[in-house]
């Protein structure tokens, strides 16, 4: 499960290919993270065509979705890797729009868990639009998850699915055939925890998170 994030990487320090082309004034306003919630806005590298950058809120919603502000429907946060193509909600966005949202680390059970060398990776993900009869759009995304690896199994029975550096623009690629989203299917593995670190983290930092 992937219910906390934060991106604490500077501007500047950010992947290049996330200011390529970016929403504008995003430079000036962007500031870093320590606590990512679901349904706060987060930076999201999509490919509709072209690699660009873009703010959606966390937490899917359909297209089909009547009113995407009803507080009483689900936004899932995150979905399951192992049926991202079976399941009515997801496996369009699953074929067409898959995307990456930056990070610097994920919390689990009072524990930060980053790289060693603090750099930022990518969490695997997926979004999709919603469109009002006016015309009005709201981009939406959640977080794939897998099993967990030795290094968050004993935080949680879930993690999220991590992009290796490198492989961002072969992820988000759209219109996959059958054939190409079995390839894709190997970076929704485990990945290893060699160079990754669990850190625990102060109450007080964790009491003001409000985690499940």
């Amino acid at each position: 499960m992937c219910g906390r994030y934060e991106l604490t990487t500077e501007f500047v320090n950010l992947p290049p290919i996330l200011k390529k082309d970016f929403p504008k004034g995003l430079e000036e306003k962007y500031s870093e993270q320590r606590v990512i919630r679901p349904a706060d806005p987060v930076l999201v590298l999509k490919d509709e065509g072209k690699v660009s950058t873009a703010l959606m809120l966390w937490g899917f919603i359909s297209e089909w979705t009547k009113d995407p502000f009803d507080c009483s429907l689900p936004r899932p946060f995150n979905a399951r890797s192992e049926t991202i193509g079976e399941k009515k909600l997801f496996k369009g966005s699953w074929r067409h729009k898959r995307c990456v949202l930056p990070a610097s680390g994920f919390f689990e059970k009072g524990h930060r868990i980053r790289r060693k060398d603090l750099q930022p990776f990518w969490l695997a993900g997926i979004w999709n639009r919603w469109m009002s009869h006016e015309g009005s759009e709201l981009e939406t995304c959640c977080v794939l998850t897998t099993e967990p690896n030795m290094l968050v199994k004993p935080l949680h029975n879930r993690m999220p699915v991590i992009i290796p550096n490198g492989l961002e623009e072969d992820w988000i690629a759209p219109q996959k055939d059958e054939f190409q989203l079995r390839e894709l299917q190997v970076m929704l593995s485990g990945w290893s925890p060699d160079e990754w670190i669990a850190e625990p983290i102060g109450q007080t930092f964790f009491s003001q998170m409000t985690l499940f």
